[in-house]
């Protein structure tokens, strides 16, 4: 970690992986990273923890017409959360909520083939899940992964994160067993700016990163 941040996500896993080394070796503990940027963040901890590594499908839903706002989420198993504040204040219909869900639920369908092909998802049933992002703004996509993970009878839920939004992290905090995030500054604008290197990951660079 330097002055303003992560050199990249490689480094922001292994200051992550260190906060977490309490977790090494234990049987029952897996590693999940969020797509794609989750990923190269989750790969450092999971070799470090020597835990099993997966992916977790997630998807914002974003705002019609601010699609960088997220009104809400879905992930793997039918979660679904949507934000109520933001879909009244922006006014946006049941209708267009359906179209925007259908949508990302069709890209979740999509990258659970590219990124696994054949090979399962790791099963989450009575184990403690490490959910691994390269950080959190909104925090939307990370509860419902944090959701997806309870419904599927995860015994214990840790949330680590290289750098987050203050207030995100305080409410976050609340609906997990532990969560762990290296840098909440005060003013948070995006996580990429707490990056020196923030590059957009591919499919395939997932997938290479799985396959490893």
């Amino acid at each position: 970690m330097n002055a303003t941040g992560f050199t990249d996500r490689m480094e922001a896993g292994g200051e992550l992986a260190q906060q977490l080394r309490g977790y090494a070796h234990q049987p029952g503990v897996i590693v999940l990273g969020l797509p794609r940027g989750g990923v190269p963040v989750a790969v450092e901890v999971a070799k470090a923890l020597a835990c099993p590594l997966d992916v977790l499908m997630v998807r914002k839903l974003g705002t019609p017409g601010q699609p960088e706002l997220a009104m809400g989420a879905i992930a793997s198993g039918g979660v679904r959360l949507i934000n109520a504040e933001i879909v009244a204040a922006a006014g946006v219909s049941e209708q267009e909520i359906e179209a925007v869900a259908r949508r990302e639920q069709a890209e979740i369908e999509r990258r659970e083939q590219v990124y696994r092909a054949l090979r399962p998802p790791l099963a989450v049933a009575g184990q403690t899940v490490i959910l691994v992002d390269d950080g959190l703004a909104t925090g939307a996509t990370m509860r419902a992964g944090v959701e997806a993970v309870k419904r599927l009878g995860a015994k214990k839920v840790v949330v680590a994160v290289p750098v987050g939004a203050r207030e995100t992290c305080r409410a976050l905090k609340a609906e997990v067993d532990e969560l762990i995030c290296l840098l909440q500054p005060q003013q948070f604008h995006a996580v990429g700016s707490w990056y020196d290197v923030f590059p957009q990951i591919t499919d395939a660079e997932v997938r290479a990163l799985l396959d490893a």
